[in-house]
């Protein structure tokens, strides 16, 4: 059966050779296991169930809880010549009719629905009555109440499927679980002795920066007017956040979307469509965008504020490079952000039990954002995987720096968080080690401490980002709460005894995207000009990386194009010519121009 799996990776896809764990998880759900396959965004999960359900009888149902994916998704296999499509709210009345009576002539292979689908008991009868031969189901995490993104309607899917007369293997798929939610997973989808593969986190072609002490509208210009032929979305905490940043980038001439909440249905979407027909290269979001879009060519990713937790951020970083090739995932921090995430926690309607995991989850978040380490190494570490020390494509390791002994200034901050008997948060710490006059250190009579005033010669913020990093390098714990207190821990005894030095990395250079050929650029167009005339986005006539090789190898004929990654016999019987028309051009022309 894998071997009929490879022969319709290539036909359908263009791919001779699956992605790590593609294989293993596919050859699990042929073998009739359920099975969990935790693999990083961009890993490729949909062809994990996509081949099972072309070389299964009957019905594959896939449970998503993204209505932009559905429709990506269906287009693409559409463009591929399967038969799919997709039931959810975003349907008129008639076209859903319309999709049920083919459902239940059996016209498709693959169906798409939302979980909230599965409350209707007339749906669910339908489903009934169909050869289901397989349940795979999408963003699973969100089925535990200690996943980052809990929806309830997803407990409903255990009893649609044990009420099939027969049983259809469950294939279960997320990109981000801790052990906690993968058992959460098993449980609540009632999976029977499941096969679980985790492919890995880690994403190499992404590069990984933190930006500290930027002006952050200033940084954004210039990035984007350093790489304005590339797609990228950019990340806000609020929707007033998104709205003024919209604005600024408008009156400085910069196309661009916004996509929130707060937003109409057809503003949303008409924003969407823009993004992902390459009509605007720039979105500016919170992070209810871009969940289940597939949109490939996403260049670069950048966090305005920092999220509240590492899964929210890898999910949301990884929608950069999707196709494999480079993507860049740029964090801006300042301590504002720290403050807005614990507000958005406090005002929140979870249990203090809840609340207290949530506190866990973003003090990791503010140590990934001052940590002197890999920041790959970081990532993958929260996730329970071993990293390099240098990865060679993060701004920790890749960015020139330079080393500052700060070990007198450690000794100060240790000192002062003794004398203060453990007892206060960073910021009042600051302040005494600064000799602020203000009430709050007056009133405990901090002023009359030895340390107070020790390091009047900083700042207040090189004082806070200087205990932000102790606590990153486990010098220091803070602990959860709107109120958190900053402690000593064992590893900062031998600095106070001047046993062992403290140093800290100063960041000195950013790095530019290198520019894209000009033949890249010709088919990119000729791309858009053939997808605009279908009517679907670009990525889905060809992602990025096949143009990238193409524009590299220079194919002219049809042969050696069909040997271009991402190439299948469909679409070089659709596209080929007219790409093999354009390469052929552009030799012609360089040849004329020596």
């Amino acid at each position: 059966m894998l071997t009929k799996a490879r022969e319709l990776l290539k036909k359908y896809y263009g791919y001779l050779a699956f992605r790590p764990g593609q294989e293993k998880i596919i050859g699990s759900l042929l073998a009739g296991y359920d099975t969990v396959g935790i693999m990083p965004t961009g890993g490729g999960k949909s062809i994990c169930y996509q081949i099972p359900a072309l070389l299964s009888p009957g019905l594959t149902l896939v449970i998503s809880p993204l209505i932009s994916l559905m429709k990506d998704q269906v287009d693409s296999l559409n463009n591929l010549g399967i038969a799919a499509t997709y039931i959810n709210s975003s349907l008129e009345a008639q076209e859903q009719e319309a999709r049920l009576y083919h459902l239940a002539q059996g016209s498709y292979k693959l169906l798409y629905v939302a979980p909230e689908r599965l409350e209707s008991s007339y749906f669910r009868s339908l489903l009934q009555r169909q050869k289901v031969s397989l349940v795979a189901v999408d963003e699973a995490h969100c089925v535990s109440q200690w996943g980052h993104d809990f929806r309830p309607s997803y407990l409903s899917i255990a009893s649609l499927i044990a009420d099939f007369a027969q049983r259809p293997r469950v294939a279960a798929f997320t990109a981000t679980a801790t052990e906690l939610v993968t058992n959460d997973i098993v449980r609540h989808l009632g999976l029977i002795e499941p096969h679980l593969y985790v492919t890995g986190f880690d994403r190499q072609n992404l590069s990984f920066s933190v930006v500290r002490g930027e002006n952050k509208k200033d940084f954004i210009l210039k990035y984007i007017s350093e790489n304005k032929e590339r797609a990228g979305i950019i990340y806000a905490a609020t929707r007033k956040e998104v709205d003024n940043l919209y604005e600024f980038l408008r009156r400085k001439g910069i196309t661009s979307g916004k996509y929130h909440a707060g937003l109409s249905d057809l503003e949303r979407s008409s924003g969407q469509d823009a993004f992902l027909y390459d009509n605007i290269r720039v979105m500016v979001a919170t992070n209810a965008f871009g969940m289940g879009i597939d949109k490939s060519n996403v260049r670069f990713v950048i966090h305005y504020n920092m999220p509240k937790n590492m899964e929210s951020y890898y999910q949301e970083a990884g929608r950069a490079g999707r196709d494999g090739e480079p993507g860049e995932c740029i964090l801006l921090y300042s301590p504002q952000d720290t403050h807005i995430q614990k507000y958005l926690i406090e005002q929140s309607q979870m249990t203090p039990e809840r609340k207290s995991m949530e506190y866990r989850k973003l003090q990791s978040m503010i140590d990934y954002c001052h940590t002197q380490r890999c920041l790959r190494q970081n990532i993958l570490a929260y996730f329970g995987e071993e990293g390099p020390d240098f990865c060679n494509n993060c701004s920790t390791c890749n960015d020139a720096v330079e080393e500052t002994d700060i070990t007198v200034e450690a000794q100060k901050i240790f000192s002062c968080i003794r004398r203060m008997q453990e007892r206060f948060g960073m910021s009042t710490v600051a302040e005494v080690l600064k000799g602020s006059k203000n009430k709050k250190v007056d009133q405990f009579g901090f002023h009359r401490l030895s340390t107070y005033g020790l390091m009047k010669e900083y700042k207040l913020k090189e004082i806070t980002d200087m205990i932000n990093i102790l606590v990153s390098e486990g010098y220091l714990y803070v602990t959860e709460g709107q109120f958190p207190v900053v402690r000593l821990l064992d590893k900062a005894i031998p600095v106070l005894k001047g046993q062992e030095q403290v140093f800290q990395k100063t960041r000195k250079r950013t790095r530019k995207l290198q520019a894209d050929s000009t033949l890249f650029e010709r088919l990119r167009r000729l791309r858009k000009s053939i997808a605009d005339k279908a009517g679907i986005p670009p990525y889905i006539v060809f992602p990025d990386s096949t143009l990238r090789e193409m524009s590299d190898r220079c194919p002219t004929d049809r042969q050696s194009l069909l040997s271009i990654s991402g190439i299948g016999e469909r679409k070089l019987n659709q596209y080929g010519e007219t790409f093999l028309a354009e390469i052929r051009d552009y030799q012609s022309e360089s040849a004329n121009s020596r």
